[in-house]
């Protein structure tokens, strides 16, 4: 099993301007906002950052915190754009902003998995704001999208109409994905991609509870029955959790070994435009043909 990185680029509405000191400085088109970052450890390029917001955590580990702003930025949020897709940014009581712009090479490496591949269907599980499921949908791949909030499958029908892909085929769906997707195995419904983005911990929308630890072996033993020869690919992404890139990594091997294919496992980054260091941010394991 090889070892890789995914490092994500600056692009013309994204970068990461700086970090050290456990922030990070960040652009998002015309706002600049800073934000925890307990993997910075070393020092800032710059003593002095110039931000329109910055993130204060909550005291605990669990999370907490609020958004506070030095100048005016639009609460309802502003438009971004990714290759062809566009979708809104926005200050969420999370601490994010509405999209995961370390994912720009998973989505890239996705689509190339896609290139040869007749009318493909995908899924996107934990799909939130959208991003992921229009950048395959607008290189041609039909798309099943599954997130258990209802707020965050509205927000992403609103992001593929800010991109004007709603004529795209895409089943938006509000579903508790575990439940979702051993339906589809007992319909022997087939995939040639699937993109999974577990949270830590989650809560369906029934009140199902989800915690990464003890149910993602069963989730991907379930995605791989939804996978065959000719399937592409399975990229599975892990945060803010005390896990190794190779656990999930040997997970992945030992469940897909009976497809053959390749299994590879790593970190994702995003480079800092300050010095071209990388900035550690998730960890990965995906699988293809």
């Amino acid at each position: 099993m090889k070892l890789v990185s995914l490092i994500g680029e600056p692009w013309a509405d994204y970068g990461l301007v700086d970090s050290g000191h456990g922030r990070k400085l960040e652009r998002y088109g015309p706002y600049r906002f800073v934000r925890p970052e307990p993997q910075a450890m070393w020092a800032p390029a710059s003593p002095d950052w110039d931000a329109h917001g910055e993130f204060v955590p909550g005291s605990d580990e669990e999370g907490g915190g609020r958004w506070q702003f030095d100048r005016p930025v639009p609460r309802d949020g502003w438009p971004l754009a990714w290759d062809q897709v566009r979708f809104t940014a926005q200050n969420t009581p999370f601490r994010h902003l509405g999209f995961f712009p370390d994912m720009a090479p998973v989505w890239s490496w996705m689509r190339e998995q896609l290139t040869d591949a007749p009318d493909p269907e995908c899924l996107n599980l934990f799909g939130y704001t959208g991003v992921g499921t229009l950048a395959l949908a607008s290189a041609g791949a039909r798309m099943v999208h599954v997130d258990a909030s209802k707020k965050s499958v509205e927000a992403a029908r609103g992001n593929a109409a800010l991109s004007g892909m709603t004529d795209l085929p895409v089943r938006w769906l509000v579903e508790d994905a575990t439940k979702f997707v051993a339906r589809e195995v007992r319909r022997n419904r087939r995939y040639d991609g699937i993109l999974l983005d577990p949270p830590k911990w989650g809560r369906g929308p029934n009140g199902e509870v989800w915690k990464l630890e003890d149910h993602l072996p069963a989730l991907i033993a379930d995605c791989r029955q939804l996978l065959d020869e000719n399937s592409r690919f399975l990229f599975l992404t892990v945060y803010a959790v005390r896990m190794s890139a190779l656990a999930i990594g040997e997970l992945l091997r030992q469940t897909m070994a009976d497809l053959g294919g390749t299994v590879e496992c790593g970190e994702l980054g995003v480079r800092e435009e300050a010095r071209g260091l990388t900035l550690p941010t998730a960890i990965f394991a995906r699988w293809r043909r």
